[in-house]
């Protein structure tokens, strides 16, 4: 497995402001920026700034801490991401809805169309892990508040997942708000996923 290294990660589009530190990233969005694509609200969006490194192992995790005390504002979110290209790609992230409650959920784009996963968490909570896990052209996207016990979010296949894929971070804010999110803790390790120990296969 490669050393993750962030020389190695290039942005797909520039956020508004970002100020690297010694240990971690400072990302601030520009308004009126998403990813999302077609289902339901059938609009197209696809100018959030993304930061992405290539990934060729076919087994791999990769783990980032997500903190995001700024956010206020409906849809401001932050988290981890997969991105092959603008029909193709898989996130992970908090989206603040309210002073009540925000959405930790996932989404996964195959060939144009999004869907949307979540659940409701409390509004007080500013700061989360993730681990996305590839298992050939599967994955496992899991959350963790402290990043030692991780749940699972979702599994998913991705059909433009075979061979090299590109993995990252991003933030954006689809309505008129910009806040700041800090991304710090990156690794990237043996997958963590454990091969499944059930049902045999069928093929």
């Amino acid at each position: 497995m490669k050393t993750l290294d962030l020389h190695d990660f290039t942005w797909t589009r520039q956020p508004a402001a970002v100020r690297y530190t010694a240990d971690a990233i400072e990302v601030t969005t520009a308004p009126h920026t998403d990813l999302w694509q077609k289902t339901y609200y059938h609009f197209i969006n696809d100018n959030a700034p993304v930061f992405l490194a290539p990934v060729d192992e076919q087994y791999f995790s990769f783990t980032v801490r997500t903190s995001f005390a700024d956010s206020h504002h409906r849809f401001d979110q932050c988290g981890v991401v997969l991105y092959q290209d603008s029909e193709n790609w898989i996130k992970g992230s908090i989206e603040y809805e309210n002073d009540d409650f925000q959405h930790l959920g996932s989404v996964v784009t195959n060939h144009g169309y999004s869907d949307w996963a979540t659940t409701e968490i409390p509004a007080s909570t500013k700061s989360m892990w993730y681990r996305l896990s590839r298992r050939e052209s599967d994955f496992l996207i899991e959350c963790s508040e402290d990043g030692k016990t991780f749940r699972q979010m979702r599994i998913c296949h991705f059909y433009e997942g075979t061979e090299t894929v590109h993995i990252g971070i991003y933030a954006c804010s689809p309505e008129d708000s910009s806040f700041t999110a800090v991304f710090s803790d990156f690794s990237l390790t043996d997958c963590q996923w454990a091969a499944h120990d059930g049902q045999a296969p069928n093929m």
